[in-house]
């Protein structure tokens, strides 16, 4: 089992920036294909962005070149810095790893976006 805790949301002006973390349990974590969803008020959830076990990286097309996921494997703590933010960045953050056939979730962190 992983457990997934994230934090760093919180209120910002357009424009501006926030870093989200997540620490997650379990002594694999650099093996671990890491992932950033968001989820709107009544929209589906999105994949933002993921990263591999290369620190490989990919993006929604939305967040590209304003988001960097990147990971530190001795702190298990993957991260999503975000620049330039606008309103429709607003959402709750949940980090994801799918390890043996389940999906983990953290709890979330709420973003909200100022104009």
């Amino acid at each position: 089992q992983v457990q997934l805790v994230e934090s760093g949301g919180g209120l910002v002006q357009a424009g501006g920036s926030l870093r989200l973390s997540c620490a997650a349990s379990g002594s694999a974590f650099s093996i671990y294909i890491m992932r950033w969803y968001r989820q709107a008020p009544g929209k589906q959830r999105e994949l933002v962005a993921t990263i591999f076990s290369s620190s490989t990286t990919n993006y929604a097309d939305s967040v590209k070149g304003r988001f960097t996921i990147s990971r530190d494997n001795a702190k298990n703590t993957v991260y999503l810095q975000m620049n330039n933010l606008k309103p429709e960045d607003t959402a709750v953050y949940y980090c994801n790893v799918f390890v043996k056939g389940e999906n983990y979730w953290g709890q979330g962190t709420q973003v909200t976006v100022s104009s």
